[in-house]
């Protein structure tokens, strides 16, 4: 893979790591809610300490927010990143090598189930892709 390829498949693969990341942010809200519920539900009206769990879930809370903004932000990031590289793909003229970037790069797709739905083996696969990143202008 020359140079040129190698950026053109950075380049298409900016997506993919913006999507990575929305990815693990929802995991952490996800494990963030589940310690603002368990911060709640210990709360009582027993005599004890009466702001030990409070500051816990209002910690939890901001961080759902602030991570829920982050999350906001990214998938902004990613439509517009996903609209530059769909408009990379279109201008290829080559249908078949569209193809191979629209599911590899657009839907995430595996080199088996591209090989699928072009109808061809993975080493003809590799080769279209190959071809069709030197076609491939960044913008």
């Amino acid at each position: 893979m020359n140079k040129q390829q190698l950026e053109a498949k950075n380049y298409l693969m900016g997506a993919k790591y913006i999507d990575i990341s929305i990815r693990c942010k929802l995991a952490q809200i996800d494990s963030l809610n589940d310690l603002a519920t368990r911060a709640s539900s210990t709360l009582s009206d027993m005599p004890g300490s009466p702001n030990r769990n409070i500051h816990k879930l209002e910690d939890a809370i901001v961080k759902i927010v602030d991570l829920q903004d982050e999350i906001s932000r990214d998938i902004n990031e990613l439509i517009a990143a996903k609209k530059r590289i769909n408009g990379s793909i279109s201008r290829i003229d080559d249908r078949e090598e569209r193809i191979v970037l629209e599911e590899r790069y657009l839907r995430n797709s595996k080199w088996e189930d591209i090989a699928s739905i072009c109808n061809c083996s993975m080493r003809q696969v590799f080769r279209i892709h190959d071809g069709a990143l030197k076609k491939i202008e960044i913008s």
